[in-house]
């Protein structure tokens, strides 16, 4: 059976997907921050097929646990999820910059380093890296700026990096969502890094986890190298690049209260 392994796994999207793999019989490797709701998902499956590590994405020192764990319990690793993200609520003159800085630690520097790290890995399995990214990497959207900027870092360099780990054998799947409802955003930083204080505006319709999970096995069974699940969203992403202007007067118009 493959082996899996999943970061932000304790909730939203990450315990979805680590939901449905175990159904399938795959053997699980979660890890998240939160070390008390990941220990609960972990009993919650049983732990014949699964391990559950916590720790914080950021440190290169929980990368080699998880990769040696993968070695020595399951013989390798098959697919690696970087699914672990924050974001942030605050126009970005009233962000400080340590917020956007761990904004990109998390959401950029943390799934890169990881994979480089586990390339070693995926290529004698032949395996498959996934990368959930997000359509606010492909559009403005206001009141985030450093979630914005740092998933169009992840986008493009896991892009480049789809063109040269091929030649490994290794494959990639890029996930671009839209509004989901999951932690990430009601987890949310302000601009001063405290939990934000406002409710979060939209575009197009708010999915759920399970349904994102079930969207995203299913392009991994169809062998494509990306998912744009929320066509709204897509549109709206193509409107950003045939007219920013207009664009740009409806995303102000809609995000509005996000400037308060």
């Amino acid at each position: 059976m493959p082996t899996i392994l999943i970061t932000g796994a304790a909730s939203g999207l990450g315990w979805q997907l680590a939901r449905a793999y175990h159904g399938q019989g795959c053997n699980l490797l979660l890890t998240d921050i939160n070390a008390g709701g990941l220990s609960a998902r972990v009993n919650e499956l049983g732990a014949e097929r699964v391990i559950g590590l916590a720790g914080d994405i950021t440190d290169q020192l929980l990368h080699q646990q998880l990769l040696q764990a993968c070695v020595e319990r399951f013989g390798g690793l098959d697919v690696l999820i970087n699914n672990a993200g924050i974001t942030h609520r605050s126009p970005a003159m009233q962000t400080d910059p340590a917020v956007l800085r761990k904004v990109m630690a998390v959401d950029y520097q943390a799934p890169v380093e990881l994979t480089l790290s586990a390339l070693t890995l995926l290529h004698q399995s032949r395996g498959q890296i996934i990368a959930i990214g997000s359509m606010a990497g492909w559009m403005p959207v206001l009141g985030r700026a450093g979630y914005c900027a740092a998933k169009s870092a992840l986008g493009q360099f896991f892009e480049v990096l789809r063109a040269e780990a091929t030649r490994d054998g290794i494959r990639m799947l890029l996930v671009y969502p839209s509004f989901l409802d999951t932690p990430i955003d009601q987890n949310a930083l302000g601009g001063n890094g405290l939990p934000a204080q406002h409710g979060r505006s939209t575009i197009g319709n708010v999915r759920g986890a399970d349904w994102m999970a079930a969207q995203i096995i299913q392009a991994q069974q169809q062998g494509r190298q990306r998912l744009f699940p929320d066509r709204g969203s897509w549109l709206a992403s193509l409107l950003w690049r045939i007219a920013p202007g207009f664009y740009y007067n409806k995303m102000s118009a809609r995000f509005a209260a996000e400037m308060d």
